[in-house]
Order: structure tokens, then C-alpha cells, then sequence
């Protein structure tokens, strides 16, 4: 009786311990008569139960995937210019290994080098790491004071950045709904590239970004440039998930945007559609029609089929996020993209956040004071305002601005420009 006594907490104490101690009892038989600490056992046998509670929450192994993520992409901060040896600390490396990276770009550094924003980001993204722009106070303590009121809130066109790699029909598939645009409105060639434009779909705007890849998106994101509101994530059903595939669904959550999925190319013969749905399930991205929450749609650029579908679903996904903006602000936006134009000088391609921006209106951008000569819509034709989630190019910059920079309407233009020469001293100083 005795015997049978104890075996009976062991066999319990088994249960909860799994099968390495089965192995270990079945040898020790006899060594089981000496633990005559039965009663030592018996408590065990109490905290049997709890055990079976504290085993679930540890259970959640995939607590250490998240971690690995975070490590190969943990977020730095750093100002518009850094030295080889503070951006090595940041970054947990040797300066050797900031001056390597440099050697790929065929820069040759010192550890006392000064490294500006977008060569260290590059750096930065080579060894695993998202970096932010870093500004103090003092350069951005220019803040007009304006009232927001929440009554005078209206529905504004969704911002959507097209991203993916680069074979899988990216711009076929920016092409693809421009022609549909350009066909309803002009019954013409595609006119002049723009980094944005917008297209209707049964009456309402959708804004488009196409930005040059994921590093002119990351360098916005770095600088603080919120802009977009949707990701469309483009994969051909006959290629499958690649590196710039999974890139774009992190920047994508990183930044804290919707995806949807748009499985281009269905039109080949060897297209395998529910093998991405399978792939990409497995990154996270779950199909609706799976019980998940991404929106799937299968489009053909070449063919423009399901170009409508896609549109559509845009804007339903639009109206559940009910984005709405402050016309009656003075405009802020952000630049998308801006080059030298040689009859017009430097022009900036830019998205309208809140407010309106009108010809004439004073303005400051990045390190750069001026005035609105003109505003061109994405179809380059002259428009006398922009409205909010409008894409436009502004004519009357003094230089070029980056990608990024914040564009806003001044009123004090006094001030404004003490502010931009303060910012050009500074960078004059740095370099």
C-alpha cells in the first residue's frame, strides 16, 4: 500500500514534467525508495496545478521571432550629419565596419569623417538598422499657431504607395491605371511623369505615389514624412515572394499602414496565384477569404485586367479608414520627389497634407524660403489651388529640396526667412 502510495504522486509529477523524467524513473527504480522525502512530494503535488497555468503564457515561443525582427531592424536616431565613430556606437559595430560599408559606395573615410543623413541611412540599412531623422527644437520652432476645428473636417482621396519587386510588374502596373485615367479624361498618350497623380474611380480620387523604390519611401519614413496611407504590395503569381517582397511588408508595418495585395501577371500559363496567397499568409499577411484580414486581388498590367476591382477595393478600404482633412488651413505638405528643370528652375513634386496651397502664398521648405509662382497638376496643366491629398509641382523654389522635407505655407515672412538662412548657415557650417 505503502508502494502504491507513492507511485501514484510520481505518476502525477510525470504528467506535468513530460517525458525526459519518464526516462530517468524508469531507470531508477530502486533509487525511488530512497527519496523517503515522500512528504517533500507531496507539496509538489499542490504546485502540480499552477504549473498547468504558468505553462500556457511560456508556451508563447514566437515571442522570440518578433525579437529577432526588432533586431534586425531596431530604429536609431541621428542627426542630418554624423561622424564614423558615433554612428558606429549607434549602429553597436566597430568603426571599421562603418569604414567597410563606406568602401562599397567607393567612399574612402576616417573614424573622424562627418557622414550626412542619406549616406549613414544607406549605411545604416546595410547592417540591419531603420534610422530617423533627429532634429532639435530650435530648427523646427517654427509652428504657426491655427485652429483646427473638427467641424470643418472633409473626406479627403486615399494616398497609396505602390511598392514591390522590381520585376513583378510595378510600373506595368502604375502605367495600367494611369492609362485608364488618361483614356477617360484626355483620349491620349500618357502625358508628362509626375511622382504622383490620381485617378477616379466612379467619381472619387485616388492619389498614387511613384516614388523611385523602397529607399525614397525609407528616407521619407526616416524624416518623419507620413504620407501614405495604403501600401498595394505587388507579387507576380509566376515568381513568388522575393527579398524586395518581404522588404516592402516591413516598411509597410513598420510605418503602421494597411496592405493590400495585388497578385500580378495571372495572365501567364504558369501563374500559381494560391501559392503567394500561401507564401505571404505564412509573412503574415492572411487572404479574407482565408479568415484573415489583407485584401487579395488578382490583376493582369498587361491585359488591365482587374484594374477596376483593385480601384475599387481602394476606396472601400478608404471609407473604413475615413480619412478627413482641414481645407481651410493654410497647405502643408511633403516633397515626393524634385529635380532642376532648365526652363523653370527647381520645381518639387509634393502631396498636399491639410489646408490649401494657392498661387502667390509665401512658403518654407526644408532649408529654403520662396513664393508660389505656379502649381501644376499631374496632368501638367495650371490649377490656381490644391486641396488636401492633391498631388501637385510647385514652381518657385529658390533651390532644390529633398525628398521628405516638409513644405508649408507662412504667414510671418519675416520670420520664415530668418529661419531659412539660419538652416542654410548651419548646413553651410557642417560641410
Amino acid at each position: 500500500k505503502e508502494e502504491k502510495a507513492k507511485k501514484a504522486p510520481e505518476g502525477k509529477i510525470v504528467k506535468k514534467l513530460g517525458l525526459k523524467i519518464i526516462k530517468k524513473e524508469e531507470k531508477p527504480k530502486p533509487v525511488e525508495k530512497k527519496p523517503a522525502p515522500a512528504q517533500k512530494v507531496k507539496p509538489p503535488v499542490a504546485k502540480v496545478k499552477p504549473p498547468e497555468v504558468t505553462l500556457p503564457p511560456v508556451a508563447p515561443t514566437p515571442t522570440p521571432e518578433p525579437s529577432v525582427e526588432e533586431e534586425k531592424f531596431e530604429l536609431v536616431q541621428i542627426g542630418e550629419n554624423i561622424p564614423v565613430r558615433e554612428l558606429a556606437e549607434k549602429l553597436k559595430c566597430a568603426p571599421n565596419g562603418i569604414i567597410k560599408e563606406l568602401m562599397v559606395f567607393g567612399i574612402l573615410a576616417n573614424i573622424n569623417q562627418t557622414l550626412n543623413f542619406d549616406l549613414a541611412s544607406k549605411v545604416a540599412d546595410k547592417l540591419g538598422f531603420e534610422v530617423e531623422l533627429f532634429i532639435e527644437k530650435s530648427d523646427l520652432d517654427f509652428t504657426e499657431e491655427e485652429q483646427d476645428n473638427t467641424k470643418d473636417h472633409v473626406p479627403r482621396a486615399p494616398i497609396v504607395t505602390i511598392m514591390g519587386h522590381v520585376d513583378h510588374g510595378k510600373t506595368s502596373l502604375l502605367d495600367a491605371i494611369r492609362k485608364t485615367e488618361v483614356t477617360k479624361f484626355e483620349a491620349g498618350g500618357i502625358t508628362q511623369h509626375i511622382g504622383a497623380y490620381q485617378a477616379h474611380i466612379k467619381g472619387s480620387p485616388i492619389t498614387f505615389l511613384d516614388t523611385p523604390g523602397h529607399e525614397a519611401f525609407t528616407a521619407m519614413r526616416a524624416r518623419g514624412a507620413q504620407v501614405t496611407d495604403i501600401v498595394v504590395l505587388v507579387v507576380a503569381a509566376d515568381d513568388g515572394i522575393k527579398p524586395q517582397t518581404k522588404e516592402a511588408i516591413h516598411h509597410a508595418e513598420a510605418a503602421g499602414v494597411p496592405i493590400l495585395v495585388a497578385i500580378n501577371k495571372i495572365d501567364k500559363p504558369d501563374a500559381k496565384p494560391d501559392e503567394v496567397k500561401k507564401a505571404l499568409a505564412d509573412l503574415g499577411l492572411l487572404p479574407e477569404d482565408w479568415g484573415g484580414q489583407t485584401i487579395y486581388v488578382e490583376v493582369s498590367a498587361l491585359k488591365g485586367t482587374g484594374i477596376d476591382n483593385l480601384l475599387e477595393n481602394l476606396l472601400l478600404q478608404a471609407e473604413i479608414m475615413e480619412l478627413k482633412a482641414n481645407p481651410s488651413l493654410r497647405g502643408k505638405g511633403v516633397v515626393i520627389e524634385s529635380k532642376l528643370d532648365k526652363g523653370r528652375g527647381p520645381l518639387a513634386t509634393l502631396v498636399v497634407q491639410s489646408g490649401t496651397l494657392r498661387v502667390g502664398e509665401p512658403f518654407i521648405v526644408g532649408c529654403y524660403f520662396g513664393k508660389i509662382r505656379a502649381l501644376l497638376d499631374d496632368k501638367g496643366k495650371k490649377i490656381k489651388q490644391a486641396i488636401p491629398a492633391t498631388p501637385v509641382e510647385v514652381v518657385g523654389l529658390p533651390d532644390v529640396p529633398q525628398p521628405g522635407d516638409h513644405f508649408m505655407v507662412v504667414r510671418d515672412e519675416k520670420k520664415a526667412r530668418q529661419l531659412s538662412n539660419l538652416r542654410l548657415q548651419q548646413q553651410r557650417e557642417i560641410q
